[in-house]
């Protein structure tokens, strides 16, 4: 809930920087700063949380749930950004943005947790010793090292395709942002597919390589992308479709590598470990972010876009021959 208080507060001030007319680029990196760090609290406190609500034989249908709802909101949020930009300007959206986070956390307040004594009282010692033994676990555990290893790689790819694909889609694509926004819409069903396909993909092929088949349509359909062009319905085609194939893949990816994690990951040091995967998983984005962004004024927009999808699907490399890869269904992981 405080990561959602803060993350309101700071987009908020957008609207509010606009509307005084002292708005300007400095305090727009500021913000992206915080919020990253919001993302990060929130997504440190989250697997905890989760845990304390839903059964191990569960985790799997729970996450797919879950990120169904999450793809539900990826139909209707660009959808919606985009006509709200287009209509009202770019600070309505934003706090309308800073409301939803206001929401979130009214949400959250309704839910009773009784929290686990032992993740409690675990904790205890001086902050630097309790990254180190979260780090320790992370890099040397046999199912979170590769599954780090993985998702960071796969981070770091498409954050630089993330960096560029709106300037591309409204620049060269010429498209406008009502239509990037209802072409994104439109793709971002495939993820409520992909949320709903997540728990049967793995009952039939398996977790594991459930995960390795979701990193590889999240990142190989973002090199299409490049292809894009004619006309402008044709080129919000190929932008739905690539947000539709990607979004699919992103989670199988995510739903079994997340009950995977929550799974395997020790319940006495389940913050300390939550926290190391998330801060050098979200870490590594503004990084592919930056890269993305300097490749595209080196060698242009669409050879990034290539290399960001293409070079994301490398990904799989660090699971083959390791024990994640080989998972079949997560009722089989002994836990912690």
């Amino acid at each position: 809930m405080t990561a959602d208080l803060v993350r309101a507060a700071v987009v908020l001030t957008v609207p509010a920087a606009a509307l005084l007319g002292v708005l300007a680029l400095p305090q727009l990196f500021v913000v992206a700063l915080l919020l990253g760090a919001g993302a990060t609290l929130y997504q440190a406190a989250w697997q905890p949380f989760f845990v304390t609500l839903v059964r191990r034989d569960q985790y799997v249908e729970a996450n797919s749930l879950l990120s169904t709802t999450r793809s539900a909101s990826f139909v209707a949020g660009p959808a919606i950004g985009g006509a709200l930009v287009q209509a009202l300007t770019a600070p309505v959206a934003l706090a309308v943005d800073g409301v939803s986070f206001l929401v979130s956390a009214a949400l959250l307040r309704r839910v009773e947790v009784n929290e686990r004594a032992a993740a409690v009282t675990a904790e205890a010692g001086s902050l630097g010793r309790r990254v180190r033994e979260g780090l320790r676990i992370v890099l040397h555990h046999p199912y979170l090292a590769p599954a780090l290893r993985c998702v960071t790689w796969v981070n770091a790819f498409t954050f630089m395709v993330s960096a560029v694909v709106l300037v591309f889609a409204n620049r060269t694509l010429g498209l406008s942002a009502g239509t990037i926004g209802l072409a994104l819409g439109i793709g971002a069903v495939g993820g409520v597919a992909g949320a709903l396909s997540a728990a049967p993909a793995a009952r039939r092929i398996g977790a594991g390589r459930t995960i390795a088949v979701g990193a590889l349509l999240f990142t190989v359909p973002l090199a299409a992308l490049a292809l894009a062009g004619g006309s402008r319905l044709s080129a919000a085609a190929v932008l739905a479709t690539v947000e539709a194939v990607s979004g699919f893949g992103v989670m199988l990816f995510d739903v079994n590598l997340n009950a995977v994690q929550a799974v395997v990951t020790p319940d006495s040091a389940r913050g300390r470990v939550v926290g190391a995967f998330t801060s050098i998983n979200y870490g590594i984005r503004p990084v592919g972010a930056v890269v993305g962004g300097l490749l595209a004024d080196l060698i242009g927009v669409r050879p990034t876009l290539l290399i960001g999808g293409l070079g994301g699907a490398l990904a799989v490399v660090w699971l083959l021959g390791t024990p994640l890869v080989r998972v079949v269904s997560v009722d089989d992981l002994v836990a912690g």
